[in-house]
Formats: structure tokens, sequence, C-alpha cells
């Protein structure tokens, strides 16, 4: 796993640097991550937010979620690609989107995650744990 890597959103105004090893991997299938990610599930790493800067602007929007806490998800203004979220319940920690880091190809997911929410057409990985809801 990467300790040091760059990311950033489709346009270039974002930019990112994390010089951390993530905290975790894995795919989640909230709703509110459909809804962002467009998709099944979001594909997510979390990082220590203290070892995270961010470049330019980004826009957001605070949602209350299932766990009855709030995330705010951040986005390119210019673009509109998903770059991150903050999460009340846990400031220590950001959450990335996967699809934002310049080489991803390092990335791998380690559990499926808010899975009471997938939808039964989502593919996922036989060989990962999976958890209705948050990890204990």
């Amino acid at each position: 796993m990467a300790n040091e890597f760059n990311g950033g959103c489709g346009c270039g105004q974002v930019r990112y640097e994390c010089k951390a090893e993530p905290m975790f991997t894995g795919h989640c299938h909230c709703r509110d991550c459909q809804y962002a990610s467009g998709g099944a599930y979001s594909t997510i790493v979390g990082v220590p937010t203290a070892a995270l800067s961010v470049q330019g602007e980004l826009s957001g929007n605070t949602v209350d979620t299932d766990s009855g806490n709030q995330v705010t998800r951040k986005f390119c203004p210019a673009c509109g690609s998903p770059i991150l979220s903050e999460l009340s319940a846990n400031p220590a920690m950001t959450v990335l989107k996967a699809a934002t880091l310049d080489d991803p190809s390092w990335l791998k997911p380690a559990m499926h995650i808010w899975t009471a929410s997938g939808q039964p057409w989502a593919e996922t990985s036989p060989d990962l744990p999976k958890f209705e809801k948050n990890p204990g």
C-alpha cells in the first residue's frame, strides 16, 4: 500500500496530497455513496485528515446518514468530480474517492460496507468481508 500519494479532479482545478498510508480501503454500498458515485457503490480510501493537503476550491453538501451522523461530501465545482467526504463521527479521518487517485492501481479494497443498502444487481468480491453497516 502507498504511504504517500496524490490525486485530484478530472479538470485539474483541485489537487490533493496525502503523506500517510491509508487507514482503510473498501467499497461502500450506502445510498449516499450510490448517489455520489452514480453506481452500485463507491470505492473509498480513509486517510488521516492531518496528513492530507488540498489545493483548489471545493464545493460540498452535508447530509444526515443512516448511522445518525453527518457526512459532508466535497466535489470540484468546475467539473463535478467527487473528491472526498468529511465525517462528523470521525473528524480525524477523511475519506477520498479512489477514482481521484493519480495512480489507483496500487489500491486493494479490503471490505464491503453498508451492504444492507446494497443493490441486488451489484457484483461484489466474494473473497472480501461484507458488513451490513460499518465494521465493528
